[in-house]
């Protein structure tokens, strides 16, 4: 009889404990946690994350919970997520990030921790809108050494062709380095020690194999995009016969029919040029991040649901860009979609979320669209192109950071006479 009560009890106590998470859960959305303890979901998720996600939203609605590797991911997909996303005092950027930040460029949690905001503060302004007429001149002479060692003539894959241009940004590190001093007064001598430490860590960090614009701590985000943003500006131009007619038009009218000037691009130049910035933020809309994050400290609520404090929340740009809920026709390069946008007060379209917001949007997102402009200028003022190769697609396996192409692009350049 004891034999035939013990496993019984048991049942009925694993039964017991299944109804009451259960009911605990009943408000949380909805969880893909595959058959795996600790496991979950990687397998099917890391396969094809971008596919994976939006086969969710469509399955699950608008927020649901991937369980992976122990982490619960929570995705919100529509405008009342996007707003807790931003808005909410109970969701934390640094916590999300600060893994990622060590992994890649060795920096402790702590520091990060510590002086995240004051980096933040000191980058973002650096690079506000009104600081950025001294720098025109340098993006333009370091674009047009870098386009010079192309030569006149010859056939390249133009995604190698873009990335010449970012050997010559070292620059951007010295503006950085030389931030520091400013910070001197109102630090203590352990606060700087831990400063400099931060900054001897970022020049180690800055060997071409890696991404050059960690440069500040990952904050310049936007920079280490802006090669793969330009490459995909210029093939969409390109493969838009109309708008790279009326861009070489534009710039004709600004700059003069000949290429072989070395002229000099200034921020009224490309007023001139609203076409140029259209096609920028068009591209950019077609090729956002992934995903970018929030660690969920305290517990929200999302419509009906309540995602529970250590989910990290996630949002996909990739995907809310391609909603014709807010881009109608989304898959289609439209840039004139741009006109809309009052961008003379620097407001982009509604959920257009690319560079992030809420208390902490990329603080190089000016930046980042300066020189992409200038470059974009200046290469159709220099070059003709003829393509070689059919449109790239995407690399949709890329999570963080601005797509890539899966294959290559060739194309054969000749200086404009």
């Amino acid at each position: 009889m004891y034999m035939f009560l013990m496993p019984l009890a048991i049942i009925l106590g694993c039964t017991v404990l299944y109804l009451f998470n259960q009911q605990r859960n009943l408000h949380r959305p909805p969880c893909i946690s595959g058959w795996i303890p600790w496991i979950g979901a990687v397998f099917r998720f890391g396969k094809a994350p971008l596919e994976f996600i939006e086969q969710a939203r469509i399955k699950y609605g608008p927020v649901f919970t991937i369980f992976v590797l122990g982490n619960r991911i929570t995705f919100v997909t529509e405008e009342e997520g996007f707003d807790v996303f931003f808005k909410s005092k109970e969701l934390n950027f640094e916590h999300a990030v600060e893994d990622p930040i060590y992994r890649t460029v060795s920096i402790p949690k702590n520091i990060f921790l510590t002086f995240h905001g004051l980096l933040y503060g000191l980058m973002k302004n650096k690079m506000k809108i009104s600081h950025l007429y001294q720098f025109s001149e340098k993006l333009v002479e370091g674009l047009h050494e870098e386009l010079e060692s192309l030569g006149t003539d010859g056939s390249k894959d133009l995604y190698n062709l873009v990335r010449n241009w970012s050997k010559s940004r070292r620059w951007l590190l010295n503006l950085f380095e030389k931030s520091i001093p400013d910070l001197e007064r109102d630090r203590t001598s352990d606060d700087l020690t831990v400063l400099q430490l931060i900054t001897n860590t970022l020049k180690r960090g800055t060997r071409e194999d890696k991404a050059p614009n960690y440069a500040v701590l990952m904050l310049w985000a936007a920079l280490s995009n802006a090669v793969p943003v330009a490459y995909w500006t210029v093939i969409y131009i390109l493969y838009n016969p109309s708008v790279y007619k009326n861009i070489m038009e534009g710039i004709s009218s600004v700059f003069g029919e000949a290429g072989k000037n070395k002229i000099e691009i200034s921020e009224n130049d490309l007023k001139k040029l609203p076409l140029i910035k259209w096609c920028v933020l068009e591209t950019i809309r077609l090729v956002a991040p992934g995903i970018i994050a929030r660690k969920v400290i305290e517990p929200v609520k999302i419509l009906n649901y309540t995602v529970p404090s250590g989910d990290l929340l996630m949002m996909s740009p990739f995907w809310i860009h391609r909603n014709p809920k807010y881009f109608p026709e989304p898959e289609l390069f439209k840039p004139e979609r741009w006109e809309k946008a009052n961008l003379e007060k620097n407001a982009f379209l509604d959920w257009f979320v690319a560079f992030g917001g809420g208390k902490y949007p990329c603080p190089g997102r000016w930046f980042a669209l300066l020189e992409i402009e200038i470059y974009v200028a200046l290469v159709f003022y220099k070059y003709q192109f003829n393509l070689l190769d059919p449109f790239p697609k995407q690399n949709f396996n890329r999570l963080v950071g601005i797509q890539k192409p899966s294959i290559p692009c060739r194309v054969e350049y000749k200086c404009r006479k």
